[in-house]
């Protein structure tokens, strides 16, 4: 073996190629999403009965802030920089990613920083207990020590993010195949871009917020301490101009891979291929005027309230054209419903529900009533499971032919699906009802009148994880001895299988890109 093609771990630790990071990134959020998972299964038993049956109120407020900080910066982040480190590149004929050293660094920081979140739940007074969100002063005053662990982890996976956000603009600017205009390139591609953008442009406000929470919790300034002239509020505004544009983040790339696999399985071409990515450009930009639709109960100005109010409501148009595109694109195309394509239209129709209470809590007057109830937990989650995980899920089983010249079995794959779409259901719509009815999130006791609709939504929880052992079996078993892919794996499609777009480089050139002058 020659230098070039190191094998065992040194293959793994040190390695610039592009699908080695992708498997990589793809391996570590599956870890993490089991991880964040598993803490949610903690907060479901707790909230199967009323009264308190297993956890401390502290270990479950501790479980509720790991659980969301590690499915959205463990695992949907990191799944979505994975699928980007595998596509890009083939889909832009680009021979790797621009800066494969840098894309090797980017992956092996955030290990260690899901480590040091991780290591925190050890401490003296255990892991910080405030919230995903981290709040202050809960997370400045009156947090555990381990915060210092959980502000440094944060730190390292912004760093990550923003390596990965420059790889991905600058292979996309300069390493596209010759004749691969921008208006040419594949959805997922676009999305990617877009997101890249948004990461730059976020991560070092979240970078800013945590340095203040240290120097706050350390080195006697007062940022968000009311006693020495600092605003409390102000953390709330500085976190979600990070949080809000960070939602976006995670399912921007999901609406690339959809928008690649609903044509490959209509036999059609995108319907309206420009306005999808006017339409995600619009979204981008829009998610930065919305922040403080978070924050209506804070008591901000009525023309602020106002304008938050519109402007979130604005996003719903931009949304709808991406909506109506797929729509149009299935409509009198000719369908099959192989597994990546029912978790695509199982995409559309529960991220549609999810926008739709996203409207509701987008009207100030009624989200005094919605707001920190579990009717926000319901639509959140309607929006990342069905949106972040489902959209990652169909891009595994659709490129996996791909990624690895081995097939899942299909049968296992559609019984993975029906799974995850009954279970899905049964987890997060009960808590619209609960949470309309006045349940509080983030309280391991509640009334009496909640106990029915807390034990179906904990039936699903502990059903939708275990369906999640069911893919990982299924996506080994295709690994290890699935049949070998076809050339044209996907029966009876135009040549759309593995993109949805014609492009000037025929696509199974891949393995050997053109020189790029």
């Amino acid at each position: 073996m020659s230098d070039h093609h190191p094998t065992g771990i040194k293959r793994w630790l040190f390695t610039t190629n592009h699908k080695d990071i992708g498997t990589m990134y793809l391996w570590f959020s599956f870890v993490m999403f089991l991880t964040g998972g598993a803490m949610a299964m903690v907060i479901r038993a707790e909230l199967y009965q009323p009264g308190l049956q297993f956890v401390e109120p502290a270990f479950f407020n501790q479980m509720t802030t790991m659980h969301g900080l590690i499915m959205v910066f463990g695992a949907v982040m990191p799944s979505m920089v994975g699928l980007a480190n595998w596509l890009i590149p083939m889909q832009i004929g680009a021979p790797d990613m621009a800066l494969p050293r840098m894309n090797n660094w980017s992956f092996w920081i955030l290990p260690f920083a899901f480590t040091m979140l991780l290591s925190s739940l050890f401490m003296e007074g255990g892991a910080p207990n405030f919230g995903w969100t981290f709040y202050a002063p809960l997370s400045t005053t009156y947090a555990p020590p381990s915060t210092d662990f959980f502000i440094f982890g944060v730190h390292m996976m912004g760093i990550s993010s923003i390596m990965g956000a420059i790889n991905v603009i600058v292979t996309v600017f300069n390493m596209r195949a010759p004749g691969m205009t921008l208006m040419k390139m594949p959805l997922f591609v676009w999305t990617w871009l877009i997101t890249a953008f948004l990461l730059i442009m976020v991560m070092p406000v979240l970078a800013g917020a945590v340095t203040m929470m240290l120097t706050d919790r350390h080195f006697g300034t007062s940022f968000f301490d009311a006693a020495g002239g600092g605003d409390p509020v102000m953390f709330q505004h500085i976190f979600w101009f990070f949080g809000h544009p960070e939602v976006y983040i995670m399912i921007l790339p999901a609406f690339g891979v959809v928008s690649e696999i609903i044509p490959a399985f209509s036999r059609k071409k995108l319907f309206g291929y420009s306005s999808m990515v006017y339409a995600t450009a619009s979204i981008a930009l829009l998610s930065f005027i919305v922040w403080a639709h978070h924050m209506f109960a804070t008591g901000m100005p009525v023309a602020g309230e106002l304008f938050f109010m519109i402007a979130t409501m604005l996003i719903a148009v931009p949304t709808g054209v991406k909506i109506f595109n797929w729509v149009a694109t299935m409509w009198q195309g000719s369908l099959t419903f192989e597994t990546p394509m029912l978790f695509s239209i199982s995409f559309v129709i529960l991220f549609t529900i999810g926008g739709f209470s996203g409207v509701m809590l987008a009207m100030a007057p009624v989200d005094f009533q919605y707001h920190d109830t579990y009717f926000v937990v319901a639509h959140f989650h309607y929006v990342l499971f069905p949106g972040a995980i489902f959209g990652t899920t169909a891009a595994v089983y659709f490129w996996l032919p791909k990624w690895t010249g081995k097939m899942y079995n299909e049968t296992l794959g559609k019984i993975h699906f029906w799974m995850s779409m009954v279970f899905v259901n049964l987890t997060f719509f009960p808590m619209h009802f609960s949470g309309l009815a006045g349940m509080p999130r983030r309280i391991p006791d509640y009334n009496m009148m909640f106990a029915e609709f807390n034990m179906w939504a904990s039936i699903g929880a502990f059903g939708l994880g275990l369906t999640q052992i069911f893919f990982l079996v299924t996506i080994i078993m295709a690994i290890r001895n699935g049949k070998k892919a076809e050339d044209k794996q996907w029966d009876g499609a135009t040549g759309l299988e593995w993109d949805a777009l014609p492009s000037p480089v025929p696509y199974h050139t891949f393995a050997t890109p053109p020189k790029v002058d």
